[in-house]
């Protein structure tokens, strides 16, 4: 069984997918299969990261098992202009 990245507004745009179905294990291995301007995108300070549903504090120390889902909430920007 796989784990499941999910990729949220801009990330989607640069991923070409909303989701990716991954081989479970810890993150930084599981971003090394990615293309690389897509994990170092995934890396950058703002971005956050839910894991089945609950946002962590930090992404140091994730390992995905089987049936995890990750998904990457990139910064929002906008507002009242």
């Amino acid at each position: 069984m796989s784990a499941r990245l999910v990729f949220l507004g801009r990330l989607e745009d640069l991923a070409g997918t909303a989701e990716m179905a991954v081989e479970p294990g810890p993150l930084d291995q599981v971003l090394a299969g990615l293309p690389r301007e897509l994990a170092v995108a995934l890396l950058v300070d703002r971005v956050r990261f839910a894991l089945n549903g609950r946002l962590l504090a930090e992404s140091g120390g994730i390992t995905l098992a089987s049936g995890d889902e990750l998904a990457f909430l990139p910064p929002v920007s906008g507002g009242q202009g």
